[in-house]
């Protein structure tokens, strides 16, 4: 659909949206770095308090969703296979008992492996964590 504009000027859509893309790209850049070196400066961590502390902490990562999100999409996948696999019975009873009991099982697996994986990088973390508090007081003696 082309606009036509006063002194002939004319745009269209496609246009309009490849230069609305630009400039927010520009301005997501130039607001990325400033919070980067401003909001997010590790010395400023400190001195922040409730919401602000917690807005910190997410756009920081110390706060990791990733794990919620893994069990909220663990149990929607699950409940989808058990519900699709009824529609199985009318064809075949032993694909029906598969894809109800195979399937879930498959997908448990596949997700137990990506908490796990969480897991391995929340231990790992606290363990890195009293490490270097235990080094600390070497360090100053």
């Amino acid at each position: 659909m082309n606009i036509t504009y006063p002194y002939g000027y004319q745009s269209t859509n496609v246009v309009d949206t490849g230069v609305w893309a630009i400039v927010s790209l520009l301005v997501a850049l130039c607001a990325g770095i400033v919070l980067y070196f401003t909001f997010l400066n590790p010395k400023n961590g400190e001195h922040y308090t409730g919401t602000t502390k917690k807005i910190y902490d997410f756009l920081s990562f110390k706060v990791m969703s990733l794990e919620t999100i893994l069990k909220i999409c663990y149990l929607v996948v699950a409940i989808y296979i058990t519900i699709s696999s009824f529609s199985l019975i009318s064809t075949s009873f032993i694909e029906f008992l598969l894809v109800l009991f195979l399937g879930n099982i498959v997908v448990r697996l596949i997700f137990e492996g990506s908490l796990l994986i969480l897991m391995i990088h929340k231990e790992l973390v606290e363990v890195n964590s009293k490490l270097s508090k235990d080094k600390k007081p070497k360090e100053e003696k």
